[in-house]
């Protein structure tokens, strides 16, 4: 890092505390510096959590600090210039302090009076690296990532950028795709309102003509109607004449059984008197009631076939053939009202018209 710049400059203009903000973020978690602060043979800055991860990720098998088996020192690359950096057998505990950073970051700190990173802000963490914090944006996968992804992971040949910067820049153009859609919620609606509109007089023609429609078939269901009445009521006639003589029968098969009936439990009760004296002064009578009535001749069943009804069977397929053709007219809405009246003047002379054939006799005969 190079820090010849003057501090105190600095610090009175924004622009320049944002020139040392940036010399101040960590390589590798894209946030400031958090103590201690490790300084590379190749003069490269790192926080000592930072180049630890570095360094495990790069030595798997590197016992760590608090062993009790002493391990030989280690090697990995600087992630801002890739130099080779050796290590002792204290790892990156062996590195030397920058305590000029450290104290810079210190001062940077309390004169600073917005905080540079929200530390108390929850972070999504990385699936593959645990304890790593999601903080930077792979510009060519298009996903947020962690930095040590970026080192040594999936993204560490990828275009990369700061989290913040793509999250203000996607936000921006999110913002400006919403004021898109608003400026143009005005003609919308109004192409709603004017269809709205439309639907409203659907509504209403579609109203008017199914009552029109409903009056007309209501109209043919009167007729219908009427002749299903008068031919009910002749099957009816029918029906209650046969229905009498057949109760009849029934009355006079039912009184027939009724007594036989009760001859039949007095003989079973006479059976039943154990002394023969007795039995025999009421057994000669009971025998001749039991002849004479084994010997009543009852009045004839109706004949096979006399329930039928058959002959009063209709046949409607030509007339229901007819209905189906029924059909909308085209262009028939201006002549809804001479329809209605020629469909009143059709029931009025209904009729005059089925004594037409009678007319022609009656002139012949006069």
């Amino acid at each position: 890092m190079n820090f010849t710049v003057g501090f105190k400059p600095l610090l009175g203009d924004a622009h320049s505390m944002d020139n040392l903000e940036k010399q101040l973020i960590c390589p590798i978690c894209l946030e400031m510096f958090s103590k201690p602060v490790v300084i590379l043979p190749c003069q490269h800055n790192l926080c000592r959590k930072c180049a630890n991860d570095v360094f495990q990720a790069s030595n798997p098998l590197w016992q760590s600090r608090g062993s009790t088996t002493v391990s030989s020192g280690g090697r990995f690359r600087c992630p801002s210039c890739r130099h080779e950096v050796v290590l002792d057998r204290h790892g990156v505990y062996g590195l030397q302090r920058n305590l000029l950073v450290e104290n810079i970051i210190d001062i940077y700190k309390q004169e600073s009076s917005r905080p540079l990173h929200s530390k108390a802000e929850q972070h999504l963490m990385c699936e593959e690296h645990e304890e790593e914090k999601i903080n930077i944006y792979c510009l060519s996968c298009e996903v947020p990532t962690c930095s040590l992804c970026k080192v040594f992971g999936a993204h560490k040949d990828c275009e990369v950028a700061p989290l913040p910067t793509i999250y203000k820049r996607q936000k921006s153009e999110l913002s400006d795709g919403i004021a898109m859609l608003v400026a143009g919620n005005d003609r919308v609606q109004a192409v709603i309102t004017q269809m709205e509109e439309v639907c409203q007089t659907i509504e209403d023609n579609s109203r008017r003509q199914k009552q029109l429609l409903t009056q007309r078939f209501e109209a043919l269901c009167a007729v219908l109607e009427e002749r299903k009445a008068e031919l009910l009521q002749a099957l009816a006639r029918e029906q209650e004449q046969k229905l009498q003589r057949v109760r009849g029968l029934i009355r006079q098969y039912g009184d027939h059984l009724e007594a036989s009936s009760k001859l039949v439990e007095s003989a079973i009760q006479s059976m039943e008197e154990p002394q023969m004296a007795l039995y025999l002064q009421q057994a000669k009578e009971l025998i001749n009631k039991v002849g004479t009535m084994s010997k009543v001749e009852l009045a004839g069943r109706p004949e096979p076939g006399y329930e039928s009804m058959d002959q009063f069977t209709v046949s409607v397929e030509h007339v229901a053939e007819m209905l189906r053709t029924i059909d909308f007219q085209a262009g028939a809405s201006g002549e809804e009202e001479d329809e209605e009246v020629a469909l009143e003047g059709d029931e009025g002379s209904a009729g005059p018209e089925e004594e037409r054939p009678d007319g022609p006799e009656g002139t012949g005969g006069h």
